[in-house]
C-alpha cells in the first residue's frame, strides 16, 4: 500500500441533513443569502458556525467553510517556458 500526498487523500464528505423551514422564513434567508452573495445552504451554514463559535461550541476539528468562487488558478512562474514580454 503506498502513501498518498495530501492532495490527493480523499476529504471527509460534508454530512447532508433535511431541515424543513416554514416558507416565510426560507424566502427571508433566501434573501438574505442572496444580499451576501451566497448560497441558502451556504448562509445557513455560515450562521450555524457563527452561533456555534459565540456560544463556545463550534468543535476545534472543524474545517473552514470553503472559499467562495473558483479555486485560483495554478499560475506558472514567470521563467517557466515564458519570456519577460510573453503575457
Amino acid at each position: 500500500m503506498t502513501e498518498q500526498s495530501p492532495e490527493r487523500r480523499k476529504q471527509p464528505q460534508r454530512k447532508q441533513m433535511l431541515l424543513r423551514l416554514d416558507p416565510a422564513v426560507h424566502d427571508a434567508l433566501a434573501r438574505w443569502a442572496s444580499d451576501e452573495l451566497r448560497s441558502a445552504n451556504a448562509q445557513i451554514e455560515f450562521l450555524l458556525r457563527r452561533a456555534l463559535s459565540e456560544a463556545g461550541r463550534l468543535p476545534g476539528t472543524a474545517r473552514p467553510i470553503p472559499r467562495r468562487g473558483r479555486p485560483p488558478k495554478n499560475r506558472p512562474e514567470p521563467d517557466e517556458g515564458r519570456g519577460p514580454h510573453d503575457a
